[in-house]
């Protein structure tokens, strides 16, 4: 049975919706080292990383948890494609792989132009196919890099892996908008928001700061289905498509990344260290392929 934490009071309109009433912050499982890369599946459950552990998890709301895979390579950032395979970023292989239906493992990207991939973080899907990922490098996988940059990478549906920007600081969480035509990276060095306008053939131009001065490192980030855009920092971070701080959600642990989940996509999951939180909402999640 979830435990309920906390009752946290939304009372601000999100995009002229109507107010929000109280909230309350749950725990969903606990005890883990460094949990990261939520990500709903069509099948009822959400799967995440214990990253630390080189664990991959599944927690189903009628079942609890259950271990989905072992020494998984640093697993951080998880997504599902339109086959239900899920991609997963494995920081310490420096590789970012697929899982198909019998488990078994197919390496998307590893290297780029010669040298291996920092620490791959955080992956999305867009609705045709088209890949997105972070490639930074943290702690002891700084010293390690080979390659003279933070990447945000992207890989076609035919697997062609190329660069979507060169960062000179380090890159972290990544998501698109509910449309798939503007691509969202959050800065973790930096504090801010990146914005990308992206094409059919998912080429992305148009590099700008959407959001700047965020409280707490960002890490991961989600949007709504009204395109408001959701930020793992201190606490959860909720800012409209034009940047505007709406509301800070409060979670007693420093949030890593998150996703909506739940069969209508109106409850937030969010993973924060040692512990996997879920928040019921009145707002869906951007249904781009979860």
């Amino acid at each position: 049975m979830l435990r309920c934490l906390a009752f946290m009071a939304l009372t601000a309109a999100l995009c002229g919706a109507q107010e929000l009433g109280e909230y309350k912050v749950e725990r969903a499982g606990s005890g883990f080292r460094f949990l990261e890369g939520p990500v709903w599946s069509k099948d009822g459950h959400v799967i995440f990383s214990d990253t630390s552990t080189g664990k991959i998890h599944r927690y189903t709301p009628t079942k609890g948890m259950e271990l989905l895979r072992q020494d998984a390579g640093g697993p951080a950032g998880n997504a599902l494609d339109e086959r239900g395979r899920l991609i997963t970023c494995e920081e310490s292989r420096r590789r970012v792989v697929r899982t198909n239906s019998k488990g078994e493992l197919d390496v998307l990207a590893d290297k780029f132009e010669g040298k291996r991939l920092n620490a791959p973080n955080d992956v999305t899907i867009r609705k045709d196919g088209h890949i997105f990922f972070t490639d930074p490098a943290f702690g002891k996988d700084d010293d390690a890099k080979e390659l003279p940059f933070y990447g945000v990478f992207h890989i076609t549906p035919k697997g062609e892996l190329s660069v979507v920007a060169r960062w000179p600081k380090r890159p972290n969480g990544i998501a698109l908008s509910p449309n798939g035509h503007v691509l969202y990276v959050t800065g973790s060095d930096e504090r801010v928001v990146r914005a990308y306008d992206v094409d059919r053939q998912g080429a992305a131009t148009n590099e700008r700061i959407l959001i700047s001065g965020i409280q707490g490192v960002p890490g991961g980030i989600r949007t709504d289905e009204k395109g408001n855009l959701y930020i793992a920092c201190k606490g959860v971070a909720i800012y409209s498509p034009e940047g505007k701080l709406l509301r800070n959600l409060e979670i007693s642990e420093n949030p890593s990344n998150l996703a909506f989940g739940d069969a209508d996509l109106k409850t937030l999951y969010v993973t924060a260290r040692t512990t996997l939180y879920r928040v019921r909402l009145d707002v869906k999640g951007s249904a781009q392929i979860e």
